[in-house]
């Protein structure tokens, strides 16, 4: 599928500014676009993680203590899991297992433990590629710490292949409040979650596109803006798009000619 979505019906207009629904990075290639195009890109995290407390926590019942593995599904899941221990004084055995999505979380799980091969497993993206090692371990007990949304891919995975695992909610994943941008208007919005697109509307419920672009990075963040009847003009990955910047250079070559 094109970057550029429905470019038949796009008109093209001139791009001037842009909010990106993310933390403001220190490096960025969204910096060469601003200077290469003259656009005002701006930076907001539309939701943001809390903490479940100790406290709450306990009311589940749940041990970590008493499992032999735990699943991390990303750098949120390992701080939330390692905080909670800490706040409740638990001390994981040194035998555990971790099983990681990635190598970067296995790496970042480096700041907690001593790291062993034998006793952390890295996939490259999903909770397939840890399919061999699953298996093996399949007797074991399996702890996927969690946010409010859970992970669906995750569970129906482990539930498909019989694994004994209990799912533990550590942290959420919340709206922002955006009030103070309620008398600000954007030429696009960029969102990489549905999740963005939920707080879009948490925060302004009568929003209406008009003009706003809106480009989108995912299918399910790309469902969530159908599904709240709007239009997504720029959707990245595609196979001439990899990243959202190019997708977003893409239309802006059309928007924003270089003279």
């Amino acid at each position: 599928m094109s970057a550029t979505i429905k470019a038949k019906e796009e008109t093209y207009k001139k791009v001037k500014t842009i909010l990106v629904s993310q933390p403001k990075p220190e490096r960025s290639p969204y910096y060469d676009l601003e200077k290469k195009y003259g656009l005002q890109i701006d930076w907001r995290p539309f939701i943001h993680v809390e903490p479940v407390s100790a406290k709450d926590f306990r009311k589940f019942r749940i041990y970590p203590e008493e499992y032999t593995v735990v699943i991390f599904t990303s750098k949120y899941a390992v701080d939330h899991f390692f905080r909670l221990c800490d706040e409740m004084r638990i001390k994981m055995s040194q035998d555990t297992k971790y099983f990681c999505l990635t190598e970067t979380i296995a790496n970042y799980l480096q700041k907690f433990i001593i790291y062993r091969k034998r006793k952390v497993f890295a996939g490259n993206k999903s909770i397939e590629d840890l399919a061999s090692a699953l298996k093996k371990h399949r007797n074991e007990k399996f702890l996927l710490p969690c946010n409010n949304l859970g992970s669906l891919d995750v569970t129906s995975y482990l539930k498909e292949t019989g694994i004994n695992f209990q799912d533990a909610l550590m942290y959420r994943t919340v709206s922002s409040d955006l009030s103070d941008l309620s008398d600000v208007t954007y030429d696009m919005l960029v969102f990489f979650s549905p999740q963005g697109i939920e707080s879009l509307f948490d925060n302004f419920p009568d929003f209406k596109q008009n003009d706003t672009r809106i480009a989108v990075f995912g299918n399910s963040t790309f469902k969530a803006v159908e599904e709240k009847g709007l239009t997504a003009n720029i959707k990245a990955p595609a196979p001439e798009a990899p990243s959202m910047t190019m997708a977003l250079e893409q239309y802006l070559q059309k928007s924003n000619p270089l003279s």
